[in-house]
């Protein structure tokens, strides 16, 4: 008899709070990251006019099965009598596949071939726990005793001597994948970053030189802590300048969504030609082991209305340079639970949408046959870092795509075209 639980499982709550409350105690490499409700952002910073990855975390296991609906399984509908998808209802389905209809707000992201969608993704060995799982996709280094994150690696690819390094912005949460070597320090938001009076017209120059020739000392750690902050004050006035403007050529975010306010504060990042190169938001909600029929709609729905709204108010010029991939720590078990929901599996589907995409459904799909599934949950057949190593290889080619993911042997789905 299969177990059932509430929305979410106490290993999903407690265990990733109190795991990045930790995390945030630790050190990142050009990292800043904020707090929007019960969405976190990071942000790496380099040079500017770059491309730049955002990569959404999909937190507490989405069910890749209700996203990407491989409706032509006659082993899905058996599966799950209350739950399925119905095929008449799905958005752009081809022989195999179909996108859940609360995709609707990036229907034109697909149409236009600006959005993939990847299925049967996912790590090579099974992990069910939402703590172990995301610790080690998040790595992304098998075996490895250090911890470092995939996209802390990627930052150090960089050749970049930009002074925004470890930068946290309201909250001392940040994802396992952009912890590193490097030090970090915290603040409320980019107004904070200024020096104390630094708005007063007589009072804010002299603070400011007071305090270069207080921290001159570069070779010194108080001398080039100093130095950074000083360098953090320079920046935040733009920063804040372009966030106070609001979204860009009528872009609409959902109102009270903790998302869109991440991913609007993102946006005004990249606008303000500051040099994020990478940025990570943590949209959790994903565990539902319960009625998962709305709530995976409702998810669905906010998360491709944001998007959609990012792409939006980022314009033309800007969104050629941004490409954004989906994650999740696991997807879901093929068969429902007696809660009309379903519990933790194994593989899952990935998207990635915007610049370099070359827009479909890719796959190697292994089917749902029972031979085919590894306990009951759809098998995984593309190792997830090769999803990322691709886009890696595409948009960023001065990135050591073995450096980021020791001892990867990478396969090409070929839904990127190289910049």
């Amino acid at each position: 008899m299969t177990d059932v639980h509430d929305a979410s499982c106490s290993d999903y709550d407690v265990s990733r709070r109190d795991f990045l409350r930790t995390a945030g105690a630790l050190s990142l490499a050009g990292v800043a990251t904020s707090m929007f409700g019960d969405v976190f952002t990071s942000t790496a910073f380099g040079a500017t006019n770059e491309n730049i990855l955002v990569v959404l975390s999909l937190r507490g296991g989405a069910d890749g099965l209700s996203m990407m609906v491989p409706h032509a399984e006659t082993a899905y509908y058996n599966a799950r009598p209350n739950i399925a998808v119905k095929k008449e209802t799905l958005l752009h389905a081809d022989a195999t596949f179909g996108l859940h209809p609360a995709f609707a707000p990036l229907s034109k992201m697909w149409t236009d071939g600006k959005m993939a969608a990847i299925h049967a993704v996912g790590m090579p060995t099974p992990n069910r726990s939402h703590f172990e799982a995301m610790e080690l996709v998040e790595d992304a280094d098998p075996g490895s005793a250090e911890r470092v994150g995939w996209l802390n690696r990627m930052i150090g690819c960089f050749t970049s001597n930009d002074i925004f390094d470890g930068v946290q912005l309201g909250s001392t949460i940040m994802p396992t994948s952009l912890i590193g070597p490097e030090p970090s320090f915290a603040t409320a938001d980019f107004e904070s970053l200024s020096v104390p009076w630094g708005s007063h017209a007589t009072l804010g120059p002299k603070v400011r030189t007071a305090l270069a020739s207080l921290y001159q000392d570069a070779g010194s750690v108080i001398g080039k802590t100093g130095q950074e902050a000083l360098a953090l004050d320079r920046r935040s006035a733009s920063i804040a300048s372009v966030e106070a403007q609001g979204p860009q050529h009528g872009a609409t975010y959902p109102k009270y969504s903790s998302l869109g306010e991440a991913l609007a504060s993102s946006a005004a990042l990249i606008r303000s030609g500051v040099g994020v190169r990478a940025i990570a938001v943590d949209f959790g909600g994903w565990d539902h082991h319960v009625d998962i029929g709305w709530r995976v709609r409702n998810q669905i729905e906010e998360m491709s209305k944001c998007l959609a709204a990012f792409f939006t108010d980022l314009g033309e010029a800007h969104a050629g340079r941004v490409t954004v991939v989906t994650l999740s720590e696991f997807g879901r078990r093929l068969g429902q639970n007696g809660a009309a929901g379903v519990d933790h599996g194994f593989g899952n589907a990935v998207f990635a949408m915007g610049a370099g995409v070359k827009g479909g459904y890719y796959a190697n799909w292994p089917t749902l046959g029972e031979s085919k599934q590894v306990d009951g949950d759809l098998a995984v057949t593309t190792d997830y870092r090769s999803v990322l190593s691709e886009i890696l290889a595409a948009r960023f080619p001065s990135v050591g795509v073995g450096t980021v993911f020791p001892g990867l042997t990478r396969t090409n789905l070929g839904f990127m075209t190289p910049y």
